[in-house]
């Protein structure tokens, strides 16, 4: 359609309205395209989106890449020096391509490097005001859990308290992040001086919630203080992963990929990447 083009009275340069947007140099109508991408946040397929709208998945594709990348500058313009009390740390599994990698270890997860089978979408939540901090795509390994630590830790403010399950990976991830260098004076002695040690941040807090299930039922809870008892104590906060649970599910009703059991999974992690991107900026 037809665009309003605006001039510059300082150097007389021209520009579109809809220059640095989406919708820049597009010749399909903005209302279409504002469908589409309202439907891939509505558990929608891209097949069924080509079919309803007679637009090809490659096209909605470029228009998620382009939706994605605005979204993460709205992300990092309006999450950042974020007060919170606490941190719900959780994972959801899913897969891309196949359900297993070629290089899979014996349980089946993906090695880092792999760009296929198990990828799990990590996410860091704020319960208290149901805040998506920073979402990750990856496998189930330490480096996933450490990326995840340190984009929460750019948008927080101070040393949140943390809440997760019984991965292990986690607490060697919060340390990585949150640490203290603690040194050692020389004593004068022969041979060489102890080095240096990283010591947990004096603020930090750090539990899990361990579930035991059996056959599929929730046979046990174990609450696991893992550092920071005391300022827990202090602080009265109760151990809990509930929130973070049930976003979990509104993440798999709104996204086609991480729904169960159907077609609708992505063949590349990117594309994955970018979708959990656009919804946390409409979420």
């Amino acid at each position: 359609g037809k665009r309003r083009i605006f001039q510059c009275n300082g150097c007389g340069e021209q520009v579109s309205e809809t220059r640095d947007t989406v919708f820049f140099d597009l010749r399909t109508a903005e209302e279409k395209v504002m469908i589409v991408l309202k439907l891939l946040v509505c558990k929608v397929e891209l097949s069924a989106i080509s079919f309803a709208l007679g637009v090809t998945e490659e096209t909605s594709l470029e228009w998620l890449g382009r939706a994605s990348e605005k979204a993460e500058e709205i992300n990092q313009h309006l999450l950042c020096d974020v007060k919170v009390t606490q941190v719900e740390l959780d994972e959801l599994w899913s897969f891309i391509l196949r359900k297993r990698s070629a290089g899979a270890e014996a349980g089946g997860e993906s090695a880092e490097e792999s760009s296929d089978g198990q990828q799990w979408v990590w996410v860091s939540f704020a319960p208290e005001f149901r805040l998506l901090l920073a979402p990750y795509v990856g496998p189930r390994t330490f480096q996933s859990a450490l990326k995840l630590i340190q984009l929460t830790a750019l948008v927080v403010v101070g040393v949140p308290v943390f809440f997760s399950d019984g991965f292990s990976s986690y607490l060697p991830a919060l340390l990585e992040v949150y640490h203290q260098i603690k040194t050692f004076p020389r004593t004068g002695k022969r041979g060489r001086p102890r080095n240096p040690v990283k010591e947990p941040h004096p603020h930090l807090v750090y539990a899990q919630l361990v579930k035991q299930k059996q056959q599929g039922r929730l046979k046990s809870l174990t609450r696991r203080i893992c550092c920071g008892a005391e300022r827990l104590t202090a602080l009265g906060v109760k151990i809990s992963t509930s929130l973070v649970e049930r976003f979990n599910l509104t993440l798999r009703h709104a996204l086609a990929p991480l729904t169960r059991k159907c077609l609708g999974f992505c063949k590349d992690r990117t594309q994955l990447r970018r979708r959990v991107t656009f919804y946390q900026a409409y979420y």
